[in-house]
């Protein structure tokens, strides 16, 4: 089913680029004392990227921490 979606078009999955990782690694280390994983960077640059502040997640915890641009905070889908 979840390969339908993503087929469908309707989801439209983000690049990481070479030229991204030096970004990727500023945010990792800034966030070390979380710590912030590669995935949850990318999610964080792509967030910058396309001026997104919404999430779904169900990692609370961190993405309470992380701000889109240093200073935005997420909007955490689901709601607790």
């Amino acid at each position: 089913m979840a390969w339908k979606f993503v087929r469908s078009g309707a989801l439209v999955l983000g690049e990481i680029l070479t030229r991204d990782l030096s970004e990727l690694h500023a945010l990792m280390t800034k966030y070390a004392d979380c710590p912030m994983d590669y995935a949850d960077a990318t999610l964080v640059l792509l967030a910058k990227r396309e001026s997104l502040t919404t999430i779904l997640t169900i990692d609370h915890r961190d993405f309470s921490t992380y701000r889109v641009d240093g200073r935005k905070q997420f909007q955490i889908l689901p709601v607790r």
